[in-house]
């Protein structure tokens, strides 16, 4: 009898602490879960990628059943999408807002210093934006990211390369290739972290101004293919 009273006891300890989980959880708001999910689905995306991310997995880690996540996002490709803008808009802001007047070459030190600086503090959000998006992800890829950082810059080129008598109508290809060469290193420096950050926007700008300096008004090849 001792036994069954101290496991009866035991069980009903066991419930009570369920119950008491389970209203944790209720209490929660629709809002709270659903930031809740998204700052788990965005941990597991820059750990495992879209594809190692299951529905199942972010909602053990939230504590809920499925139909929670799927009431919340439609599935797994709804929450992806939410991530990627959260942190697509997270970075154009953080670029829009340093590019503050100044000499051209102080404009290209703060939008390198902008992408690092979103590297060095959210590395998360940039491991996702690197990854390849899913197959059916139409906009928030890296590329689109590129293209739209590229178009802020254009806008400072152009009035630079109308200073200087180039055509201005080629801003936009000279941003994307800076911009490009911007991203790309910073994508590397993502896991290297070296050198130093500072460094790294000297030797980026280093490479920009002085190739931008020293422009041809009509660039030429010297090679034998022309075509």
């Amino acid at each position: 009898m001792m036994g069954d009273v101290a496991t009866d006891g035991s069980s009903n300890g066991s419930t009570e602490k369920t119950r008491s989980r389970r209203a944790r959880r209720v209490r929660m708001t629709g809002a709270e879960r659903r930031e809740q999910l998204l700052d788990i689905g965005r941990t597991l995306f820059a750990d495992k990628g879209f594809e190692g991310t299951s529905v199942e997995e972010i909602a053990a880690k939230a504590g809920v059943s499925k139909p929670v996540v799927y009431e919340h996002f439609g599935g797994k490709e709804g929450l992806y999408a939410v991530v990627v803008d959260r942190e697509m808009r997270q970075l154009l802001d953080l670029v829009t807002g340093a590019l503050t007047a100044g000499h051209p070459r102080e404009l290209l030190e703060q939008a390198a210093f902008a992408l690092l600086d979103y590297i060095e503090r959210y590395t998360d959000g940039f491991r996702i934006l690197v990854r390849d998006s899913p197959v059916a992800q139409s906009t928030g890829t890296f590329a689109s990211l590129i293209s739209d950082i590229a178009t802020q810059v254009e806008d400072i080129l152009g009035m630079e390369f109308k200073n200087r008598g180039f055509d201005p109508k080629l801003a936009p290809l000279y941003a994307q290739a800076l911009v490009g060469m911007v991203a790309l290193t910073g994508q590397w420096w993502l896991d290297a972290r070296r050198p130093k950050k500072a460094e790294v926007a000297a030797h980026l700008v280093n490479l920009a101004w002085h190739g931008l300096d020293g422009l041809e008004p009509k660039p030429r090849l010297i090679g034998h293919r022309k075509n």
